[in-house]
């Protein structure tokens, strides 16, 4: 990780952690970037989102576009955030109970996920319309995208099964059953394989998108409901949110062995990861955040605390390295709140 000559490492803002977190405990809520958060992070923006104080769930960037899509699963909506101008552009309705959502800048469009409907939606990233639904399963959640197989997976929770969408006619092509509840799934780009998390059976589930079949299932000694998941491919590392048990496991891809764990706050649900500082941020359904540092294949916790009500959901702009937390009610009102690490 590279270090800016005259600012603070975070080896001395966790030495500041310790003494802050001892000012905050049993004082509430208290915004990052204000005195007594323990949290490196400073406030750009609280911009108000529009609709119910009800759930958001996942949130998906579109660096081409700069434009940052919220599902509002309360509202039944997914929200069009333009980065630029920090403006709400669009809200893009009948997507009932919609869950996940995800980005294919290369596609021009962008994929929801709703439970209501039990529908995959296919959305055009450019007129931010409607462009096709096809069936999900029982409960579609989680969606990751295979480029070299042209396919959509998509994770059906309560269904048991991984869904498997053919993005160029928009069509279901295959069901993969997996024997268990099923949380977040991701891709691996280096070995061009498919992740699921298998949560009630504590595995973590390998697809080989070219036969839509399972190639291997990996236990995950700690594990508790893991249902958060995050790869680096570069790292070759999978992270893994365990909501049952409020963990963070590290799982190394190469020997396919969890090779640490953590405790973070409770329920985690959301990650991401900033490559360029190095920094990866679970955000918990609690509230906490949990800040973690990765360098030299060495994951360290550098910070930790409330940051919001709810606020379970992260996104990242990898280019300015802003953070975006789509928070349900902030004095009774719906807030996109915007970060920035504190260097």
């Amino acid at each position: 990780m590279k270090r800016i000559s005259g600012r603070r490492s975070w080896a001395e803002l966790r030495r500041a952690v310790a003494i802050a977190a001892a000012v905050s405990c049993g004082a509430g809520f208290a915004a990052a970037g204000e005195p007594g958060s323990p949290l490196p992070l400073t406030r750009v923006a609280d911009v108000p989102l529009p609709g119910d104080t009800s759930r958001f769930d996942y949130a998906s960037y579109d660096a081409e576009r700069h434009r940052l899509f919220i599902a509002h699963l309360g509202q039944s909506e997914v929200v069009v955030f333009d980065a630029r101008t920090q403006r709400v552009v669009a809200r893009i309705g009948d997507l009932r109970h919609v869950h996940g959502v995800l980005v294919i800048p290369q596609l021009g469009r962008v994929y929801a996920s709703a439970t209501g409907t039990d529908e995959v939606v296919a959305i055009d990233a450019e007129r931010l319309t409607v462009m096709a639904r096809m069936p999900g399963g029982t409960y579609p959640d989680g969606m990751a995208y295979a480029p070299q197989a042209g396919k959509l997976y998509v994770s059906d929770e309560t269904g048991r099964t991984e869904t498997v969408i053919d993005v160029r006619t928009n069509q279901r092509i295959a069901t993969i059953p997996l024997d268990g509840e099923v949380g977040n799934t991701q891709y691996d780009a280096v070995s061009g394989h498919i992740f699921v998390n298998v949560q009630s059976r504590r595995q973590l589930v390998e697809i080989d998108p070219a036969t839509d079949r399972v190639i291997a299932r990996i236990a995950l000694p700690g594990a508790k409901g893991n249902h958060g998941l995050l790869i680096q491919p570069q790292l070759r590392l999978a992270f893994i949110g365990c909501e049952d048990n409020d963990r963070l496991l590290v799982f190394d891809l190469k020997s396919q062995q969890v090779v640490a764990s953590y405790p973070v706050g409770p329920e985690p649900d959301v990650l991401t990861y900033d490559p360029v500082p190095g920094l990866l941020y679970v955000a918990s359904e609690s509230g906490t955040l949990s800040m973690f540092e990765v360098a030299a294949g060495r994951v360290e916790r550098v910070a930790e605390g409330m940051l919001a009500p709810n606020a379970h959901v992260v996104a990242l702009d990898p280019a300015t390295h802003l953070v975006y937390f789509p928070i349900k009610s902030l004095d009774g009102h719906p807030v996109l709140r915007i970060m920035r690490p504190t260097r």
